[in-house]
């Protein structure tokens, strides 16, 4: 009997396991991309081992893709190079990580699923146990198909009620960030439940694990039930192993009423400098960008669209999509007509302007809103330049208006 964290890791290990026991513990799915990938080759060439299940291994490029310079094209053929040796047939192009491996059916509920890269958290959305690791676990986990860790222990967040009109989950996690601190959730779980959790959309779930990180979480969860099966069906993933809670002793409860939220921004350089973004109004704006792990999928692109459709924005904006599934349904959906003619630069899919080394890049004294999950300074270029987050919806309506606007003003 135990949390989601604990269950899932018990079912994998066929034993039952309780927060602060240390494990190893068998991966379903390792993940580097294109900025990792050639580190994690370094650590496989001296531990002189091979990819033990070259099935479960994915190589993802989308950080700085198509590559912007010749670095990081030659990080890229070393990446490449590695595929190849190792045998690994899964090279992903298409987009985010996060993003297109559920897209193509290779996370399931009940997976262990570690990433070099910190919003691996992102996959517990979908029932899975998911985290980051630095490339030298990764190499390992790559080596041998485990990784060790310690079972977290877990802090839930509790959901009830309903998000009120021009409020959305990014706006959820500000809130939620801000309450339990940048490290609050120090190596834990967090596991979201409540009546309003088993009603929020697959995008909703995953902008809310994307972001479990940001207050030093371990791993962020969804339960997975009957929205999470309906999602993945049909995309080739494994059979499902759906795991439930059972009797669980959480360390904590932070209890939020979506009734009661309003527009957020989170303030440079911190993400847990949480305000309603009434406050800020008015704010000047250089940038405005929307995409990301976090806020790049379908649903967000909708959003800006309701937002934009028949204007024309007032400062610079980029949009990214989280993929090549999403760029195209977001096209036959007519979003990218609407944000292209209201003069949005709409970027082939990856993470864009997030990495600060491509595709909007903020000079001295820039001040961008963006649906990123980080706002560290120099994040976007220049480390005077300033990063607020926000939703789709207060991006959209900064963009339309030129200024730091909450989106209920244009809605």
């Amino acid at each position: 009997m135990g949390t989601l964290a604990e269950e899932i890791l018990s079912a994998r290990l066929g034993r039952a396991v309780g927060a602060g026991e240390t494990v190893v513990v068998p991966v379903d799915v390792v993940m580097s991309h294109d900025t990792t990938t050639a580190l994690v080759a370094e650590g496989m060439d001296d531990l002189g081992r091979r990819v033990a299940h070259p099935e479960r291994a994915v190589v993802v490029f989308d950080h700085i893709t198509p590559a912007a310079t010749v670095a990081a094209a030659q990080q890229q053929q070393r990446a490449r190079d590695f595929v190849v040796r190792q045998g690994i047939p899964n090279l992903l192009t298409d987009g985010i990580s996060h993003q297109v491996l559920p897209e193509h059916g290779m996370v399931a509920p009940g997976d262990v699923v570690i990433g070099a890269d910190s919003h691996t958290v992102t996959l517990g959305a979908f029932g899975a146990f998911a985290t980051g690791m630095g490339s030298t676990d990764v190499a390992v986990a790559y080596a041998t198909g485990e990784s060790w860790l310690r079972v977290p222990s877990t802090l839930a967040i509790r959901l009830e009620g309903q998000f009120p009109t021009a409020v959305h989950a990014k706006d959820l996690i500000l809130e939620i960030v801000r309450r339990v601190g940048s490290d609050g959730a120090r190596y834990q779980a967090v596991e979201y439940i409540g009546g309003a959790a088993r009603t929020l959309s697959i995008a909703d779930r995953m902008t809310l694990c994307n972001m479990a990180v940001e207050m030093g979480g371990k791993a962020g969860l969804f339960a997975a039930d009957d929205l999470t099966l309906s999602w993945l069906q049909g995309r080739g993933s494994r059979p499902a192993a759906v795991v439930q809670a059972d009797h669980p002793q959480y360390q904590r409860v932070e209890e939020f009423e979506l009734d009661q939220l309003e527009p957020m921004v989170a303030i440079s350089p911190r993400v847990d400098t949480g305000r309603p973004v009434r406050e800020l109004a008015g704010l000047a704006v250089d940038q405005v960008f929307i995409g990301t792990c976090t806020n790049g999928r379908l649903q967000d692109f909708a959003i800006a669209a309701g937002v934009l459709a028949g204007h024309q924005v007032a400062v610079r904006t980029v949009a990214v999509p989280a993929s090549r599934e999403v760029y195209l349904t977001a096209l036959q959906a007519g979003y990218i007509e609407i944000l292209i003619r209201a003069g949005v630069a709409v970027e082939s899919a990856g993470c864009g302007p997030c990495l600060g080394r491509h595709k909007g890049v903020l000079g001295p004294g820039e001040r961008a809103v963006t649906t990123m999950s980080r706002n560290f300074r120099g994040r976007m270029g220049d480390p005077t330049s300033e990063i607020y987050l926000a939703s789709p919806a207060t991006a959209a309506a900064t963009a339309l208006l030129g200024r730091l606007a909450d989106p209920r003003e244009v809605l």
